[in-house]
């Protein structure tokens, strides 16, 4: 006889199931324990609301263990909090000042990745809670007492209840990339010289399973210590090899022992980046005996003599010293991510800036890299600051029982976009006023029998903490509002009135986001992530054309941490990721046909804005950075032309590209043409061409696909997806 088959629920729902299991058993332990075993309704009602904040409220991303790390690191932050909050509590005046202070700085802090970011709204909750009657600095150490137990009971349960399967971790994501890299190189090393279809198609999935928006958001490295920009780095470099790999041109017939030898190395030096990165750094050591090779083959290759071969060996000469560059990057890189300031002893100043930086001053870096209005945590932090500052001016009036209420509606449907605002607005407040009816009659019903009341909040907690997230706001907010009817039924006798006060506070709360929403950047990231990418291209433009005309003049270079416009560059790089992050969490928009340039909003590949950013970096600083003090003669007539050409063409297709994406009232509406094949100068072969030429030219080159990926003329998009919390360069 067959047995039955066992159900599985879909990944959301269980997700939410565990999730809403640890925070009922962490919230409803510590409220039962306070109230009814020591009496105490101040230290209950912090319990309750601590394990809330930090595990129902806040979207702390990962495992249960990684977020019982957190909110144990963040135990010192919220006694601060919740001390500050009891004592400007007293005053108006000096409670609306606390909050546009706290509310700021603590939505600011998600510029440290997603782990601050998830934890953030928990932290403005601890803050919001005492700053509300009773106004009793006295009871100060009940709050305390009470958010400690709730906290280290929320730790306990996140730890050990229903743990949550684990991830794949970003560094093992890098060292598949690294593996299928040293795949390809093996098969272009040796006969036929050529990738088969099997190992072309690995090669390009493996690089997008690099892509933030498919990893977990516990396992992106997107944090401000060197580590994590280490692992985005290797990140981006290994994707970047990988490409290199799949597009090498063709050689005529059996490649030279040079091209041989530096694919021989790069397949040794990906081995060894895999290896790196997949031990635990005990005893690990950063750019081995293949990373060492592998500079003497491209320094070989690089050193060769002009003009000895033709124009087409030297131009795949110049493809193959760009994967080996790209190669050394991702071995660097990882190196770093691995064993920290010991790996960073190779690293260049320039590409790796941050390798030899104290943590402080790494978060210095992004924090003022984001301390500006174009950022769009900026945005975010002021407008959920000024938002809640209002709220606390109106819910500080007598007139409003349970203000409270009145911050936390807005602080949980206060949105990045007016649309989405209201769209949430509504959904809350059909949600609240459904949930306010469930409640009233339930409190008219039970009347002051807290039995009642008792027994039915854990149910209605799981069932809150578990739809809510699934089903959505609107569910959520009728459950929760059910919840905290029976919450404050138990603490003090309560009517059907107290539904109606949580409606009206609702009601409050959500227009007063809704106004903010619609005065303080209403349309989100999607206008600044238009513009923070027209303003990447046409800094990449200058640094284009500076660096052809370098090249063609040569002269005295000096060893340099950087080309010139690399920190403004860099620092576009950030504005335009961060964006992109936020952007990808945002609906999209449903204006008039024209409204947006031709695929700009939904299948533009704003993947390759980014990247052709980073390829403008990572190429100039290659071909004009030097060791020491150098002459570099001047190209000759030809090639001189030839590359300042070729320069200037690929900056005025990224100035109109930039136009494109971000045009102006009188930009003409017409289609970007990237290749102009009456005199594409890409294939010209001017006689004594040195091999700077042809890297300069294969630079350019790439840079011209990345344009295409961008306006979407190439068929392979496979780069496309969120970079989002990655910040690899700030």
């Amino acid at each position: 006889m067959g047995g039955v088959p066992g159900m599985r629920l879909p990944a959301g729902w269980a997700a939410a199931g565990r999730r809403s299991v640890r925070v009922t058993l962490a919230a409803g332990a510590g409220f039962y324990l306070l109230l009814y075993g020591f009496g105490s309704t101040v230290a209950a009602t912090y319990a309750l609301f601590a394990a809330v904040a930090l595990a129902g409220l806040s979207h702390i991303p990962g495992t249960g263990r990684q977020r019982a790390v957190v909110v144990l690191r963040l135990v010192p932050a919220c006694w601060v909090l919740i001390t500050i909050g009891t004592f400007l509590s007293v005053r108006t005046w000096s409670a609306v000042l606390g909050m546009l202070v706290a509310g700021f700085v603590l939505a600011f802090l998600a510029v440290g990745g997603p782990r601050a970011a998830g934890a953030g709204p928990g932290l403005q909750l601890m803050y919001i809670l005492p700053s509300f009657p009773p106004y009793d600095p006295g009871s100060l150490g009940e709050r305390l007492g009470g958010a400690t137990v709730g906290l280290v009971l929320l730790v306990l349960a996140e730890a050990y209840v229903l743990p949550d399967p684990p991830a794949v971790p970003y560094r093992e994501l890098a060292a598949r990339a690294a593996e299928c890299a040293r795949g390809c190189a093996a098969e272009l090393a040796g006969p036929p010289y050529a990738l088969s279809a099997a190992a072309e198609l690995r090669a390009r999935e493996a690089g997008p399973a690099l892509r933030p928006s498919r990893v977990p958001e516990a396992e992106r490295p997107a944090g401000p210590g060197l580590r994590d920009r280490a692992l985005t780095h290797t990140g981006l470099a290994a994707r970047t090899l990988l490409v290199r790999l799949a597009g090498l041109p063709p050689a005529a017939g059996a490649p030279s022992a040079e091209d041989r030898e530096v694919l021989g190395a790069v397949r040794d030096t990906a081995r060894e980046t895999a290896a790196l990165l997949r031990s635990r750094g005990r005893g690990a050591e950063p750019g081995g005996e293949a990373h060492t090779g592998l500079v003497r083959a491209r320094a070989a290759l690089a050193a060769g003599p002009d003009g000895a071969e033709g124009p087409a060996v030297l131009r795949r000469h110049a493809a193959v010293l760009e994967l080996a560059d790209a190669a050394l990057a991702m071995s660097t890189a990882a190196g770093i991510a691995v064993c920290g300031r010991a790996g960073a002893e190779r690293a260049a100043p320039g590409r790796f800036w941050y390798a030899r930086m104290g943590t402080a001053r790494l978060w210095w870096h992004r924090l003022a890299g984001h301390a500006e209005r174009r950022s769009v945590f900026f945005q975010n932090a002021v407008r959920l600051s000024l938002a809640l500052g209002a709220a606390r001016v109106i819910a500080g009036e007598d007139s409003l029982p349970h203000g409270f209420w009145v911050l936390l509606a807005t602080l949980t449907l206060t949105r990045t976009t007016v649309r989405e605002t209201r769209r949430t607005v509504r959904l809350a407040l059909t949600g609240t006023l459904v949930g306010a009816l469930a409640a009233a009659g339930l409190l008219a019903l039970a009347g002051s029998d807290t039995a009642v009341y008792a027994a039915a909040l854990p149910p209605l907690m799981l069932a809150a903490f578990t739809l809510g997230p699934v089903k959505g706001v609107g569910w959520a907010q009728a459950l929760f509002t059910v919840v905290v009817a029976l919450v404050f039924a138990q603490l003090a006798p309560a009517t059907w009135q107290l539904a109606e006060f949580r409606l009206l506070d609702v009601l409050t709360g959500s227009a007063i986001g809704a106004v903010f929403g619609l005065l303080a950047w209403p349309r989100g990231a999607q206008d600044e992530l238009r513009r923070s990418a027209a303003v990447l291209l046409r800094g990449a433009a200058e640094i284009v054309v500076a660096t052809a005309a370098r090249l063609a003049a040569g002269g005295v270079r000096e060893p340099v941490a950087g080309v010139p416009g690399h920190r403004s560059l860099l620092h576009s790089l950030v504005l335009a990721e961060s964006a992109y992050a936020q952007y990808q969490s945002e609906p999209r928009p449903h204006g008039p046909a024209g409204a947006w340039p031709a695929g700009a909003a939904g299948g533009q590949d704003w993947q390759a804005a980014l990247l052709a950013g980073h390829h403008t970096l990572w190429g100039a600083d290659r071909l004009l950075a030097v060791p020491e003090r150098v002459l570099v003669p001047p190209l000759e007539r030809e090639p001189a032309e030839a590359v300042t050409r070729l320069g200037d063409r690929v900056a005025g297709r990224m100035l109109l590209v930039s136009a494109w994406l971000d045009p102006g009232g009188d930009t003409p509406r017409t289609p970007v043409a990237l290749r102009d094949p009456a005199s594409d100068g890409f294939g010209a072969e001017p006689p004594g061409a040195p091999r700077r030429y042809w890297a300069a030219v294969s630079w350019l080159d790439s840079l011209m696909s990345d344009l295409e990926r961008i306006t979407g003329e190439a068929e392979d998009a496979e780069e496309s997806g969120q970079v989002g919390q990655a910040q690899p360069e700030r």
